[in-house]
């Protein structure tokens, strides 16, 4: 009868792990939503396109000033400026992105860990308990 309760209380902790693992699984799979999901790849998309657009047509417009010598409203320096600054914000805002995903890594990495040292202790506890099993028979 001792063998069917801890199958009944393996089974069931078996269950509870189980849904612990499927909380820890949506809560990953919200982190990476934050981080860098599909919402998140297509906005980045359209900022990268705006940065070269912006980048290009100022690139554009000096070159139309310096080969053709069409008057372009911008002072000669400004657009030079302008395209380092648009470079400088662009350049911050990939250390931002990418600080956000060795932080989601460490997280990841911490969580691996844990769950490793869990299954230790699990182990540890198992052979305890064949052996104190084998030392009774």
């Amino acid at each position: 009868m001792s063998a069917d309760s801890a199958r009944e209380v393996d089974h069931n902790s078996l269950i509870e792990e189980l849904e612990q693992f499927r909380k820890e699984k949506e809560r990953i799979r919200m982190l990476v939503g934050q981080i860098g999901g599909k919402h998140s790849q297509r906005r980045d998309n359209y900022i990268n396109t705006g940065f070269i657009v912006a980048i290009v047509v100022l690139f554009c417009l000096d070159m139309l000033r310096h080969l053709f010598h069409v008057n372009v409203p911008l002072p000669q320096m400004f657009s030079v400026e302008l395209a380092v600054l648009l470079v400088s914000i662009k350049i911050i805002w990939m250390i931002h992105k990418g600080t956000k995903v060795e932080h989601f890594q460490f997280w990841v990495l911490n969580s691996i860990e844990f769950r490793l040292n869990d299954i230790a202790k699990h182990i540890r506890e198992i052979e305890k308990k064949l052996s104190d099993e084998k030392n009774t028979h």
